[in-house]
């Protein structure tokens, strides 16, 4: 049985979604493989020895600025980090060299940026001929060393045309490349969804009469939230809060003239998405592309607090006029007036994209396994399922 191993961390939440749905897609497909989730900052700080000694825990504090929208000035943090992974190189490099000779995977899959120049290497100087590939979870780079690192002996995985062109530019060959459909997403974004609107809106103490928008932040929430509900006052909203339990409670306390659902942390996302008929939320790769597969036009944004690896997301929603894009909150009620004048329209747009990449990925993880032991002329036996 061949061991596949999933690399992630928590910080946005994003990477170990698409790890998730990764493990989950390869079950349903049955896959003769065993799937690994590996915690990069577990293998890299065993014990929690860094939030012991400084009391902070990055992921946690990244994530907690999320939620209270502290993204002003983020672009120059990450050099900064890229600058501190640049000079622990080496560091980093043994470590993990010395993790890969413990654990022994048959391939492994990296689903998160930053840290790929040294877990390739990593695993090239541990053990010679084990693939690497490193799915992008981003719909495109922010060079430099942020997905795509030139120079390696590694497969990349894009989810647009454009990480694609940009893979090519940093001198990547196309053997070395795969186009995948769309950004990775749970197989329950893909599955039939059966709801009984009238019903479920109803128990909501919603109007199953009127357009329903969801507002979403991903799983830290936002403190927008609350001043999205006031602008959208004559709009019935459902607010989805994620753990964020205090802003929860104040907006279940919020009077508005029309009705309105919160809820904190679920795992129903999906169902709420087939409840409602437009979605506002930040240019998130995943949640972008979540509301699009419950066919879901999308209003976001796109500004000096937006995350400069997100930028480009807002491009692609006005490109494929799946939605529109405004640059403050003040413009956010004719943005969703204007959606909702032709929604019929936008719907159409959104149900003609097809991703698929969920399922596409386990197909590139077989097709490197399967190089893998020919170049190395190990039997072929069980690369694929009977």
């Amino acid at each position: 049985m061949k061991i596949v191993d999933l690399v992630y961390f928590n910080a946005g939440g994003g990477h170990r979604a698409a790890a998730l749905a990764l493990q989950k897609a390869i079950e349903l497909q049955r896959r003769p493989w065993k799937v690994r989730l590996v915690n990069l900052t577990e293998v890299l700080d065993p014990g929690a020895r860094l939030r012991r000694a400084t009391g902070v825990d990055p992921e946690a504090l990244y994530n907690t600025r999320l939620a209270r929208g502290w993204t002003l000035g983020m672009g120059q943090e990450l050099k900064l980090l890229q600058a501190v992974i640049r000079m622990a190189h080496d560091t980093l490099v043994r470590t993990l060299q010395q993790h890969w000779l413990r654990t022994e995977p048959d391939i492994v899959v990296s689903l998160i940026p930053n840290f790929n120049r040294a877990l390739c290497e990593s695993l090239a100087g541990a053990l010679p001929g084990v693939p690497y590939a490193t799915v992008m979870t981003d719909m495109a780079d922010l060079p430099p060393h942020f997905w795509i690192e030139p120079g390696q002996a590694q497969h990349l995985v894009c989810g647009t045309e454009r990480a694609l062109a940009q893979a090519r530019i940093a001198g990547f060959r196309d053997t070395d490349l795969s186009l995948t459909s769309g950004m990775v997403l749970h197989p329950s974004f893909h599955a039939p969804i059966r709801v009984e609107r009238e019903r479920e809106l109803a128990a909501l103490g919603l109007d199953p009469a009127r357009p329903t928008g969801l507002v979403l932040f991903g799983g830290q929430g936002s403190l927008q939230i609350p001043r999205i509900a006031r602008l959208l006052d004559g709009h019935q909203l459902i607010l989805l809060c994620g753990h964020h339990a205090t802003l929860a409670e104040s907006l279940r306390r919020l009077r508005r003239s029309a009705p309105h659902a919160t809820l904190g942390f679920t795992h129903e996302v999906s169902r709420f998405m087939a409840l409602s008929d437009w979605f506002v939320g930040k240019p998130g790769p995943g949640s972008l592309s979540e509301a699009v597969q419950r066919g879901l036009p999308v209003i976001t944004f796109s500004n000096t607090w937006t995350m400069p690896q997100e930028r480009y997301n807002t491009r692609w929603v006005e490109e494929r006029g799946v939605g529109t894009v405004v640059r403050s909150l003040k413009k956010l009620p004719a943005a969703v007036d204007a959606v909702l004048s032709d929604l019929a329209g936008y719907q159409a747009r959104v149900r003609q994209i097809d991703n698929r990449a969920v399922f596409e990925v386990p197909d590139i993880v077989a097709d490197l396994l399967l190089r893998a032991a020919l170049t190395s002329g190990m039997p072929r036996g069980v690369l694929h399922p009977a």
